[in-house]
Formats: structure tokens, sequence, C-alpha cells
């Protein structure tokens, strides 16, 4: 099981900037108040480590067969599959003959980098959207479906929609064409959606097991509404976070993995954060970083810089690799202390001494430790943020499920573009360019 160590949150530890356990443990049992009469259909996402994934698993001997392996998505749809991709098959497309391509970002010269390597004809492409109206995900999919059709291939060998279970653009395709379909249940949301098939998929794709990311998961989530604080280390993560905005105005929360693997988690809890708590006037920044390299760029920052972070780490306790640094220069004091050690101790030192210079400077710091990284330790990783971050919702009164705000951006991208039914945005559009110089 993964742990929790938060003590150095404390006010006995770190003095005026702490909070006291009284007040943590206060609003950890509301928060188990609160997610335990799960007002949100969106929650069951702490169903899906029970579900049925035998259809996923034939999906994935069938993408055992390609040589190329591409998701098409973004948000959601491709940061959780990246972090499985890095964290369980790290250097994938140079140590395995299967090269796996995670296309997000629409821009164009990745595009052509990609068409460059692939053979089409050994191609499997996995089109990830759940509403079917993703501008970037169909845009990217028409240029590729065009070049398979080009190619008198037939698409429905060449093309996986993983998407909402009934209806959509990806499903009137599918339907007319005979394209296989994976679903995304009708109630769980992108963000929360690496434990479909969204991310299993991808795992039966590289060799990894689904059912062992999903043990890890079902772990988390038999402990979700435990009223055994001891038992329940999502809710003390929670109310931490929630209290040290509320009481001591830390803004900003650094997420920071000591390993390499988990530099994408990163990037996948900064969405999941942001996304869900950002509403209202609430929330808190999420702050993607790496350890050690963090510690020497941004370290100075958090120890002497303005008092608004939390720095949560993650770390490693058994990397799975022992490398000896060697015992040479025996002459030379910089370098003869290192000798006899290993990398995992170095990168482990790092973090501890990096913790405690945070304490002792009154910072405050939490840490959640993996044992290893392997599909269970990912599954349980991915349920626990998942869980801290609806009860983290639930304490500050948002809908940690919806994104209002992002909407009206993609009104205005489906304006500009011309999309029929937005002529009123795409004419705002013209104004705004006007307005500002450029020729329309």
């Amino acid at each position: 099981m993964i742990r929790l160590h938060f003590s150095n949150i404390l006010t006995e530890e770190i003095g005026e900037n702490g909070i006291s356990l009284l007040e943590i443990e206060n609003e950890a049992k509301k928060s188990i108040s609160l997610l335990s009469k799960k007002p949100y259909k969106e929650l069951e996402f702490l169903d899906l480590p029970f579900q049925d994934i035998s259809k996923i698993k034939d999906f994935g001997k069938k993408a055992k067969d390609y040589e190329y392996f591409i998701i098409l998505g973004i948000g959601g749809s491709a940061l959780g599959p990246k972090v499985l991709l890095e964290a369980l098959s790290p250097f994938n497309n140079l140590r395995k003959e299967k090269k796996v391509f995670i296309y997000d970002n629409v821009d164009p010269a990745t595009f052509k980098y990609i068409i460059e390597i692939i053979d089409l004809k050994k191609t499997l492409i996995n089109v990830i959207s759940k509403s079917g109206s993703t501008a970037e995900t169909l845009a990217s999919f028409l240029i590729f479906w065009k070049m398979i059709r080009d190619k008198k291939l037939d698409v429905k060998e060449h093309f996986i929609f993983t998407t909402d279970p009934e209806k959509g653009n990806l499903r009137l395709i599918a339907n007319e064409y005979e394209i296989p379909c994976l679903e995304i249940p009708k109630n769980v949301v992108g963000r929360y959606s690496v434990l479909t098939a969204v991310g299993l998929l991808l795992a039966e794709a590289i060799g990894v097991k689904s059912e062992e990311i999903l043990e890890g998961a079902r772990a988390i989530s038999e402990r979700a509404f435990n009223e055994n604080l001891s038992e329940n280390p999502m809710a003390y993560l929670a109310s931490c976070l929630y209290l040290m905005d509320r009481l001591k105005n830390r803004k900003v929360l650094v997420f920071l993995p000591y390993s390499d693997r988990l530099r994408t988690l990163s990037e996948w809890f900064c969405q999941l954060w942001a996304e869900s708590l950002g509403k209202e006037g609430k929330g808190t920044t999420p702050y993607p970083s790496i350890g050690t390299t963090d510690q020497h760029s941004q370290l100075q920052l958090w120890m002497e810089g303005p008092e608004d972070k939390v720095i949560l780490f993650v770390t490693v306790e058994n990397h799975g690799f022992q490398e000896e640094i060697p015992e040479e220069f025996h002459n030379i004091e910089g370098l003869r202390y290192l000798g006899g050690h290993t990398l995992e101790e170095l990168i482990n030192t790092e973090q501890l001494a990096t913790e405690m210079a945070l304490r002792k400077s009154k910072k405050p710091n939490m840490k959640i430790v993996l044992p290893k990284i392997n599909a269970y330790y990912i599954g349980q990783i991915f349920q626990f943020l998942q869980v801290v971050t609806s009860m983290a919702g639930l304490l500050y009164g948002v809908n940690p499920f919806n994104q209002p705000g992002v909407e009206l951006g993609k009104r205005l991208t489906y304006g500009a573009l011309g999309k029929r039914g937005f002529e009123t945005e795409g004419q705002e559009v013209k104004n705004y360019l006007k307005k500002k110089g450029f020729i329309v």
C-alpha cells in the first residue's frame, strides 16, 4: 500500500506555518462524510477497479499484431496513457519492436515526424474522445482517415474508437463503417478515465496486465469511505491541502515526484487538480515538477520565495535498479565521497535532504511513498489522487467533475473555424482580430 507522511505540515513541526492535527482530522472526517453521500454520479470512477475487462483484453491482443500503435486524444485521453507508457515501459520506442505514439497537441511538425516514421499498413490508431466532438482529436483523425482510405486500406482494420457508449460523432462513424469500439462509461469524465479503456488498452498493447493496474486501484476504492482515518490516507491528504489554502493562504501546490518514470504523472495530476477544483474563485494552482532536477532550478524559490507553496513529494523506495557508483579518484574529496553508494541511494538521499531543508525552513511539505513502480502501484497512485481530488472538491463546495470554464474557449474555436451553429462566436472572433489590427 502506498503511504502518506504529513507530519511536516503540523504546527509542532513548522510552527505558525503549520496546522494542527485536530484541524486536519476534523476536515478529513468531513471529507469522508461528504464522499459517502455520493452527491455526484461521476463518482462512478470508484467502481472502475471492479469492471469486466475481457473486451479490453481482446482488443489488446489485436493491438499486439501491429508494429505501430497511435493514440489520438487530448487532456485525460492522452495524459493517462502517457503515464502508463512512461512509467511501465520507459523508452518503449527505443527498446521494443512495437512503437507507440500519443499525438495530443495537434502540432503540425509533430504530426509530420510521426508520419515519416510509421508504416500505415502496420498501424493501429485508437481515437479517444468521449464526446466525439473534441476538435483537436477529430482534426488528426480526419487526416489519418483520409490517408488510410487513400492507400485502399480497410478502415475497420486500422481504427479503434474509444468513446461514449451510445452517442457522438465517433459512434455515428463506427456504426456506418463497422469500426470496433470500446466504451468510456457514461458517468466517467475524461480526466478520471485512465482506469477505463482509455488507459487500459494501451497497457495491454505494451504487454502490461490491466488487471494488475485495477487490483492496485481496488485497494484504494475499498478504503475511500473508511471512517477509520488510519486506513484512509486520502482523507488526510485532501484535508491537509484544503486547509493549507483556506487557513494559510498556500495557493500553489508543487507536485514533486523523484523518478523520471513519474514525470508525466505530474502533468496528469495537474490537469486533474486544476480542472476539478478551479471554480468560483476557489482551488489552488498545481505546479508540475521533478526531482532531483528541480532542486537545481526551483528549490531556491521554494526556500526563500513567496510564502504561498505546499510541496507534495512522491518517492519510490525501490527503483528496481542498483547501479553502484565506482570508488575512483580517492585523492579528490569532491568525488571520493560518492564511491560505494548507488544511484538509488543518491536520489532517495537527495529527496530526504530537500524534505529536511524545507522542514528546517518551516516550509510545509508532505510525502507520498510508493514501494516500487509497477502496474499495481501505478493503479494505486491513480486512484489515490483521484479520490483526494474528489474529496478536496467536496470540501471546497464545488463540483469536481464539471469544467464550465473550458467551454467558452471551445465555442470560440468552433466559431472561428466556421462550425454551424456558432456564427455569433465566429463574428466575435473576427471583431476581436479587427480591433487588434489583424486582417480578416
